[in-house]
């Protein structure tokens, strides 16, 4: 049987590559961590960027970077002083991949980052976009990191569409787009314009630097009017859910003196003790918190 033709690499139309760079070189976002390409400050950043706004990330990476400068610093630390560490910024497990990962790096590639991005992506909680994003910015690699924001301005400004192509296409794509030379650049620049006009709803297409050479803004489809608000969440909702309660409960822990035991022994806003008790086996199990053995209400940061 025949092998399948490989379907053709789909391409950016000229001038698009030097507009979006060219807005970015004059107005893109200023952060800190975009001053390095250390592989670990990179790494760092790209952790806390996932599911965080970069407003939170900045300051959050400056702290945890004085707290933890090296990859070594991070793996010789114990869980809970990094948990401690990454307070405030949620999604918890994130920190404990991240410590998880240095030790890995210490003790199987000689505390330095690997390049590859295949064995990038086998360290805990890192993925492929991740793991392309640092092998861009840090180790100058002409790979397209491909995230939700580069998935809407490629899919609208190549293919019309944020779900013009498959995944593989999408990779094959951005791999195709990165600039010679300037990999770093073109990753944050892509980024940018994702989070400041193409939004998922009524983009700013007008203002954009892709306008004149994005089907999706040529064509007709583009929602009308200025950008909407975004519904704020209910208080009382997010209040009443289990990532609420969980952090609540991090935060328990890590007012503690040193590595003390603390008893979460009543309800916790609207969550009653049937819901904290499961919520702390939850955590337990994830690594997120140690239990004691004859005592399951009572509870610590994880020491190893």
């Amino acid at each position: 049987m025949a092998a399948e033709a490989p379907f053709p690499t789909p391409s950016l139309p000229d001038g698009l590559r030097e507009a979006i760079l060219g807005w970015y070189d004059a107005r893109g976002r200023s952060l800190p961590f975009r001053g390095t390409t250390d592989p670990y400050a990179v790494l760092v950043s790209e952790v806390m960027a996932q599911q965080t706004q970069i407003s939170r990330v900045a300051p959050a990476w400056s702290a945890f970077m004085t707290t933890f400068p090296t990859i070594s610093s991070l793996a010789a630390a114990s869980p809970a002083d990094v948990l401690r560490a990454w307070r405030g910024m949620g999604y918890n497990r994130r920190a404990l991949n991240l410590w998880r990962a240095a030790r890995v790096v210490v003790e199987e590639h000689g505390g330095r980052l690997p390049e590859d991005i295949a064995t990038l992506e086998h360290l805990p909680g890192i993925g492929p976009y991740t793991a392309r994003a640092v092998a861009a910015i840090a180790f100058g690699s002409a790979v397209g990191a491909v995230d939700t924001n580069v998935r809407r301005v490629l899919g609208r400004a190549v293919g019309g569409a944020i779900d013009a192509y498959s995944t593989r296409e999408l990779q094959r794509l951005a791999d195709a787009a990165v600039p010679a030379g300037r990999p770093a650049e073109w990753t944050h620049a892509l980024m940018d314009v994702g989070a400041t006009f193409c939004r998922t709803t009524r983009p700013l297409c007008a203002e954009c630097p892709a306008l004149v050479w994005c089907r999706y803004a040529t064509s007709g489809s583009v929602e009308a009017g200025p950008p909407g608000a975004r519904r704020p969440a209910s208080k009382a909702r997010f209040t009443a859910s289990s990532r609420w309660l969980r952090g609540r409960i991090l935060d328990r822990l890590r007012e503690a003196a040193g590595h003390d035991w603390v008893r979460v022994d009543t309800p916790v806003g609207s969550h009653d003790q049937a819901a904290v008790d499961e919520a702390l086996r939850m955590m337990s199990s994830e690594g997120l918190l140690e239990l004691d053995s004859i005592d399951p209400r009572r509870a610590r940061l994880p020491l190893a």
